[in-house]
């Protein structure tokens, strides 16, 4: 049987981070991965250009039961120690906008750099190995590793969520979470897209393609970002951010003209351009294919100067507030991340250690902390993983 001080199941983010540093404090480590290639999620991220970190991570971006639970970690390997492990392997990157940092070339170059990170380490990595039975032991754990037997002293899953599993993503971490008694907190598809049912697609479906600025609501959160029609519903950054709050049956509100006081532009029109149709007044506004979609769903032809308020108030609440209720996701296949995940009760926010069975660890997509669209999620698996390679 071969022993090691540590083994880490998901040669992700998360994971290499932890090997990383285990490995940097002497640590014998191992990381297990049923993949044939490291890092794939990170290869494919930011389209091909990896969102690596985010400037204004702080803890109000991320989603979990207890809202707390992430604060020690994202203190501790903070966006600037992102920063300054990719400047020191001459990375370039630069600033989108809301403080998303992507690589200047492929993203390839972020799993390069772990990669080397952990031959320096002297990490052991082995691909296109599946994890059999985990069992306690008197010393740790005994797991089968590809047929092997592997002792370690401690263990870490970083095996992440359910999202794209075209990838292979798979509920690994949360059964192992729930062998060793923890408790696991409902999962369900975040950052997707929204789907609408067969009456609404049919009648919005000529807007497919159609994009625009919009500030979507859900509750108290908001979020004002780009929003795009497609054939099965909506798509685009503010929507994938609400799907994360949003539940099934729930319904979003979506202000497709925000900081514009509709009303009030198509009442001075209706004084100065008497003569124009109400769908090219509001085509100023906003796509003229959704101006012309909105008036013909009110029921307004003609003239603006024929509408009275009652109408023009109903085409406003059309625009600056849409209320809309979506039917469902486009689900974990084109999820970005999952929410839920491993409580954050059965864990130490310090070290990610399970509080009842000390050596075992969960950090990253497994655990119930999810974040914003943005790099925010990166960072969360920067952060836990550095936390728990400091640890096991």
């Amino acid at each position: 049987m071969e022993r090691f001080d540590v083994v880490v199941i998901g040669a992700g983010a998360a994971g290499m981070m932890c090997a990383i540093e285990a490995g940097k404090r002497g640590r014998r480590v191992l990381v297990i991965d049923h993949a044939g290639a490291a890092g794939e999620k990170i290869r494919i991220s930011g389209g091909g250009r990896c969102n690596f970190t985010n400037r204004r991570t702080a803890p109000s971006a991320f989603l979990s039961r207890n809202p707390r639970f992430c604060i020690s970690a994202l203190r501790r390997y903070t966006p600037a120690d992102v920063i300054a492990l990719v400047d020191r392997h001459g990375v370039a990157w630069h600033e989108k906008t809301l403080g998303q940092l992507f690589c200047d070339g492929s993203a390839r170059q972020i799993v390069d750099l772990l990669l080397g990170e952990m031959r320096a380490a002297s990490v052991t990595l082995r691909l296109e190995t599946g994890v059999g039975g985990i069992e306690r032991t008197a010393d740790g754990f005994a797991l089968a590793a590809g047929g092997a037997a592997v002792a370690c002293a401690s263990l870490v899953v970083a095996t992440g969520g359910k999202s794209i599993p075209k990838m292979g993503a798979t509920g690994f971490g949360y059964d192992v979470a729930r062998r060793f008694g923890l408790k696991v907190v409902e999962t369900r598809p975040a950052l997707v897209p929204l789907t609408f049912e067969t009456g609404l697609l049919q009648r919005l479906g000529p807007l497919a393609g159609v994009a625009l600025d919009v500030a979507v609501s859900h509750g108290r959160t908001r979020f004002d970002e780009a929003m795009l029609f497609t054939h099965r519903g909506l798509s685009g950054p503010a929507i994938l951010q609400i799907s994360s709050y949003w539940r099934e049956g729930e319904e979003i509100v979506i202000d497709m003209a925000p900081g514009v006081d509709v009303f009030e532009v198509l009442r001075r029109a209706r004084t100065t351009h008497g003569r124009q149709a109400a769908h090219t007044v509001l085509g100023e506004i906003v796509p003229r294919r959704l101006a012309q979609m909105i008036c013909d769903a009110e029921g307004v032809g003609g003239n603006i100067a024929d509408a009275p308020d009652r109408v023009l108030r109903a085409l406003a609440a059309a625009v600056n507030a849409w209320r809309v209720k979506p039917v469902g996701s486009e689900g974990y296949r084109t999820a970005e991340v999952t929410v839920g995940g491993v409580d954050t009760d059965d864990l130490d926010s310090r070290t990610l250690a399970a509080r009842a069975d000390p050596g075992l660890y969960f950090i990253g997509e497994v655990v119930d902390v999810t974040g914003w669209l943005g790099g925010y999620n990166f960072q969360w698996a920067w952060a836990s993983g550095w936390c728990a390679g400091q640890a096991v």
